[in-house]
């Protein structure tokens, strides 16, 4: 028997263009002999959909593109995910598409409520294993969460400095954290097919494969585990869809960042061996999903393009880069916008660049401008000194200048700024902050460095100089960015550790770094909170990024000991 996994890129609230991929990856698949295809979590509609699903207009579209669906699969058994409505509640549910029909279906247990997920808002949790049959081969079905249980949250809770993934959590003798899956094998399912809306970050991929793998050895069943693929938002689904055996080995593993179909054949009920995709390190993980992340958020969202002003530092040049590879060089605009400050460098690199990519580059200047405010604003700026008012004016002059060439041409612009600067408020509002998309939002200055060199790696388009001079924002004379903050390598580790972990002050100070940086670190991120609450939406790669699963007050008169 032949198993097709479809990783779809599906587009929240496009049901008609999700179900138009349904119908091609069947079409695939009947072509390829298989007798049954597996897709994602909530395929017909896209993950998530959010306050969507209080519609009840959506929820009756949804499901009668379930019908129509199970009306044009003749010859091939499919498994969709879809929202559902039974009995006055709304479910996570999955269908199972036989000759013409729905012949059943299940609605998804657990019901995750943590980091970004919050399904318990929209969402009934089932109770009831839902058991197929196809040439005398038994088949279960789970949804994401239900496959891991107890063990999600376990996963999504800071670990130590430095830690992977680990699951020891037991609650009683004996106690089984995910019940679903032992729910499927004792209503007699031989296979597992799990269906994932599993949103990618950097450690989330061997958390997959360890829980999977765990529950294949528990169970006793081969698992089949289909993932969506595609940018939502600040949220990307890498794929990456596996097949485990019995004894939790993996047998199958389809490419990331990609839409696949891949075909899996059972030997009785074990899954022949098949192609695995190679591993990645982690810098070119996280730019393919940068690069899907932009590609998707544009396209999705009906953008002609994108524009971002280009500074000759290194942040504005990887977002360049990222945009290019992403949209193609004639969907992108850079703008150069010197001041009295700028270096000659930073203008000659940013030319460089745009003419290695193939990038159109504007340059105006902002001295006259600058000249102009401060001129009209002298009267009220009497008697004051000169401070950051007169940088941020700057900032804020290029900021207008972007929004203005956004109006005027539809393209979006794209912000530059990193994690480490959202992270402490190295940014001005309605300067540098303008714009409608955060390409580096949840990248840290050192995993700027990273990326920049791997993406030189591929071919250089970032002069050296770039990544070698210190950063510097160039709004008064000799500045560099450690003038106002610690050491990029003490303050990423010590955001790392407070944002990402949820560490005790006392604990990072334990871990070596000095307590005044921790204290300044720390009073920055809360200083900050206000200015990120009107930061533009970003692309989340880190298990904890400023957005939705960051949810601190802005006023907030909460101060951590250090005791």
């Amino acid at each position: 028997m032949k198993i097709a996994l479809a990783q779809l890129n599906a587009t929240v609230g496009d049901i008609p263009g999700n179900l138009e991929k349904i119908r091609a990856a069947v079409c695939e698949a009947r072509t390829l002999g298989a007798t049954l295809l597996v897709t994602p979590e909530l395929a017909v509609c896209g993950y998530p959909p959010e306050d969507l699903l209080l519609r009840e207009d959506f929820l009756a579209d949804c499901e009668e593109a379930v019908a129509a669906l199970a009306r044009e699969c003749a010859g091939v058994t499919v498994v969709v995910g879809h929202p559902q409505r039974a009995a006055g509640r709304r479910y996570n549910a999955a269908s199972v598409l036989q000759n013409g029909r729905v012949a059943a279906q299940y609605f998804k247990h657990a019901l995750p409520n943590y980091t970004v997920f919050d399904e318990e808002r929209y969402f009934a949790s089932g109770d009831a294993p839902c058991v197929f049959e196809i040439g005398g081969v038994h088949f279960g079905i789970n949804i994401c969460e239900d496959t891991w249980g107890a063990e999600g949250a376990v996963a999504a809770l800071p670990q130590p400095h430095g830690a992977g993934p680990h699951f020891g959590v037991n609650i009683g003798p004996g106690a089984v954290l995910a019940t679903a899956p032992h729910a499927a094998r004792a209503a007699g399912a031989q296979v597992l097919l799990a269906l994932n809306a599993s949103p990618y970050h950097t450690r989330q991929k061997a958390s997959r494969h360890e829980v999977i793998c765990k529950r294949a050895r528990e169970t006793g069943l081969p698992v089949v585990y289909v993932n969506l693929v595609g940018g939502q938002d600040e949220l990307v689904f890498d794929g990456a869809s596996f097949v485990v055996d019995a004894q939790g080995d993996v047998t199958h593993e389809l490419p990331r960042f990609e839409e696949a179909l891949g075909i899996v054949e059972l030997d009785g009920i074990a899954p022949r061996r098949g192609a695995i995709a190679p591993p990645q390190s982690q810098e070119a993980e996280v730019y393919a999903a940068l690069k899907l992340g932009v590609q998707d958020y544009i396209g999705k969202n009906g953008f002609p393009g994108a524009l971002l002003g280009l500074s000759g530092g290194i942040d504005s040049a990887l977002t360049l880069a990222i945009a290019a590879d992403a949209l193609g060089a004639g969907r992108v605009r850079a703008v150069m916008m010197p001041s009295q400050y700028t270096a000659g460098m930073s203008v000659e690199d940013a030319r460089r660049q745009a003419e290695a990519m193939g990038v159109r580059l504007d340059e105006i200047a902002i001295k006259p401008m600058y000249d102009a405010f401060t001129g009209a604003l002298a009267p009220a700026f009497k008697g004051l000194a000169e401070d950051t008012t007169e940088e941020n004016l700057q900032s804020r002059i290029r900021g207008t200048l972007l929004m203005a060439l956004s109006n005027k041409t539809g393209a979006i612009v794209l912000t530059t700024g990193n994690k480490s600067e959202m992270g402490t408020g190295y940014a001005t509002l309605y300067g540098d902050m303008a714009g409608g998309f955060a390409v580096l939002k949840d990248i840290n200055k050192l995993l700027v460095y990273r990326l920049s060199n791997y993406r030189n790696s591929l071919g250089a388009v970032i002069p050296q100089r770039v990544i070698d001079r210190p950063p510097s924002a160039e709004l008064r004379p000799d500045q560099t960015d450690q003038d106002s903050l610690p050491p990029y390598e003490t303050l990423d580790a010590i955001m790392e550790a407070y944002v990402e972990r949820d560490m005790r002050p006392a604990d990072i100070v334990a871990l070596g770094y000095a307590q005044a940086d921790v204290e300044r670190v720390i009073r920055l991120i809360r200083l900050s909170e206000y200015k990120r609450r009107q930061a533009p939406v970003g692309i989340r790669v880190t298990p904890r990024g400023f957005g939705k699963d960051w949810r601190y007050p802005i006023t907030n008169r909460y101060r951590p000991r250090f005791a």
